[in-house]
């Protein structure tokens, strides 16, 4: 029997090495001036950033440069529209990575209006966002998030107040994703790690989710395969744009699965982490995935439901070790084993290296939601979830 499903809304989806030299083109089609999102200082300062803005030239477009350093806050989405008012903008554009992209979906969304974002954000604001936005284009510079392919934007407030939320609406989805793998090659070896294995941790957790379905484990498992093959590549050689284009097919087929299947308990403690310490998403990511694994399993083990989910680990440790003639079980924890040798092998740092220590953790656990995981887990599981990452 079928089960039940809805898919989520889609952008219009371009992909090829090169394609950016068609953004004037396509921005063309929604008007002549346009908000450009980027890092701080990568893309503009670059050889493609030079002959793009030639190109607007040509093209007769005019625009406004937004640059936004690290994920973005309340205070710089709310800053970036006041700056921008009474001015006239047909299209908004995000080049870079998740953050930057959650950005531009941000200030597509509340640059007509006049409210703070941080009102209209999922359990913290008191407001629910109409819809309505400018048009957005997202080319993305790293191979981690899948913003690109999702109706979200993550903002963050670290502190003690701190929160990591989303500005969601069916409607933020970008109207066109413009996915280049020539962009991520000059992304630094640490961020390719830790944005693989956001990747990584996407495409596993929306396999293992209890929301998964059909269409969600068959697109899930091309984009793990592209995992396998590229992302170790793409960290030792960045100009190997064979692995490059592996990547960014992954992390595009990663957005469009979380945003169908949902995400689990990794993704969980990054919502609640994020909001305390200033952690980067993709290595808090690679350092709680094999622990948080490894306890899922542990947890099934014990259960007379949890078959079906061993399974799909059973799966995942075919895929990567390659190995013939073995049970589920030698499967399921050479795929933990698996985790915990890339997450050395790729130099992911502890999170006690942020600040975060024991006393901490319990405070953590209690504000980590746990939805979509394969199991429930108990706080005393998460908090030794927690604690294993603090050093790697």
């Amino acid at each position: 029997m079928v089960k039940s499903f809805q898919l989520a809304r889609l952008p219009r989806i371009l992909f090829r090495e090169g394609i950016i030299s068609q953004l004037p083109e396509q921005a063309a089609l929604f008007g002549r001036n346009l908000v450009l999102v980027t890092g701080k200082s990568s893309f503009m300062s670059s050889a493609r950033a030079e002959k793009l803005l030639t190109d607007f030239g040509r093209k007769g477009i005019a625009f406004h440069h937004v640059a936004i350093n690290g994920e973005p806050s309340p205070s710089d989405i709310d800053s970036a529209v006041d700056a921008l008012k009474g001015k006239p903008i047909d299209l908004i554009v995000g080049i870079g990575g998740g953050s930057v992209l959650d950005a531009g979906k941000a200030l597509s969304a509340m640059i007509n209006r006049p409210e703070s974002v941080k009102r209209f954000l999922e359990g913290v604001g008191d407001l629910d966002h109409p819809g309505t936005k400018l048009p957005y284009v997202a080319l993305p510079t790293t191979s981690g998030t899948g913003s690109e392919a999702t109706k979200n934007a993550v903002i963050s407030e670290t502190g003690v107040n701190g929160f990591k939320k989303s500005l969601r609406h069916d409607n933020f989805v970008p109207d066109l994703a413009m996915i280049d793998p020539e962009l991520s090659i000059n992304c630094p070896p640490d961020i390719t790690a830790a944005s693989g294995m956001d990747c990584f941790t996407q495409l596993t957790e929306a396999y293992l989710s209890d929301k998964s379905f059909g269409y969600t484990d068959a697109l899930a498992m091309e984009g793990l395969k592209a995992i396998k093959h590229s992302l170790v590549r793409c960290c030792r050689d960045g100009h190997d744009i064979e692995a490059r284009a592996g990547m960014s097919f992954a992390a595009l087929t990663s957005g469009i699965c979380l945003a169908n299947a949902g995400l689990g308990i990794v993704h969980g403690f990054a919502s609640s982490v994020g909001g305390f310490y200033n952690v980067p998403h993709g290595l808090l990511c690679g350092t709680l995935m094999a622990k948080a694994n490894e306890v899922n399993v542990r947890e099934l083990r014990k259960r007379t439901d949890g078959q079906a989910a061993l399974k799909k680990y059973a799966l995942l440790g075919r895929l990567f070790l390659e190995e013939t003639g073995k049970n589920d079980d030698y499967y399921i924890d050479g795929f933990i084993t698996y985790l915990r040798k890339l997450t050395i092998d790729l130099g992911l740092t502890g999170l006690g290296n942020f600040g975060i220590g024991g006393k901490e953790i319990r405070l953590i656990s209690a504000a980590t939601e746990n939805k979509n995981n394969p199991v429930k887990l108990a706080s005393g599981e998460m908090e030794e979830i927690l604690m294993s990452a603090l050093s790697v």
